[in-house]
């Protein structure tokens, strides 16, 4: 539900088109870059309320909440495809590699809509999530550098190149996180003692560590014998 502030934000900023899509005066659109990401929310945010409307009360079809996550992907990754690059071939290319991250998320997303708690697509869906949010930071490091100046020549073919492999050293990291997510998931359910269907409600780093505690305090206590009775 924060994307609703989002949309506000992108709507009602000083050069936002504050919810006005056609200007009648100068007869073309408005901002229409803001429209573009307000959209993205939008839909990312009937995925979000399916969600949680999905483990509510209400008895709504399985593998709903997977289609609309479905479609939110396959809408952002049409909007970033069909993006005005006017013509500027590095950010056609930075925003066409993102486009394959959106892609191969839509695709394990729908995937699981028939296939319900299929680890193999979780974790690929997973990583293909983590590598769209580091692609996106590499991108305004390449197109906006944060110390100032100007962006990387998108004229030098060789930048283009070393984008490409950069964009799978990206997906490396997305793995490594997700590996090391379940190595850390692995031990504390062993340390714990649940069971594999249990984890989503009772993996808990704060619960793990109370019953530590518990076991513990309970084995120095001393046995009270038979006679004390």
């Amino acid at each position: 539900f924060f994307l609703c502030p989002g949309i506000l934000v992108e709507q009602f900023v000083p050069t936002g088109p504050h919810l006005q899509l056609y200007s009648p005066k100068t007869h073309s659109w408005t901002d229409l870059t803001h429209w573009h990401y307000s959209t993205i929310y939008l839909f990312f945010l009937l995925s979000g309320v399916t969600d949680v409307v999905s483990h509510s009360l209400l008895k709504l079809p399985p593998g709903l909440e997977q289609l609309s996550l479905t479609l939110a992907l396959l809408v952002e990754g049409l909007l970033f495809c069909f993006r005005d690059y006017s013509d500027a071939v590095l950010d056609q290319h930075l925003y066409s590699l993102l486009a394959m991250a959106i892609f191969a998320g839509a695709l394990c997303a729908f995937l699981e809509v028939f296939l319900r708690d299929h680890i193999i697509l979780e974790t690929l869906r997973t990583s293909s999530f983590l590598l769209q949010g580091s692609w996106l930071w590499q991108i305004g490091f390449v197109l906006s550098p944060p110390w100032g100046g100007p962006g990387w020549n998108g004229s030098d073919s060789s930048n283009l190149v070393f984008l490409t492999i950069c964009f799978c050293w990206h997906y490396v990291g997305a793995l490594a996180v997700v590996a090391a997510n379940a190595a850390a998931s692995r031990c504390c359910n062993e340390s714990c003692q649940l069971k594999f269907g249990d984890i989503d409600v009772e993996l808990d780093c704060g619960l793990c560590l109370h019953r530590g505690k518990k076991s513990s305090s309970g084995a120095l206590l001393p046995e009270s014998s038979s006679d004390d009775k």
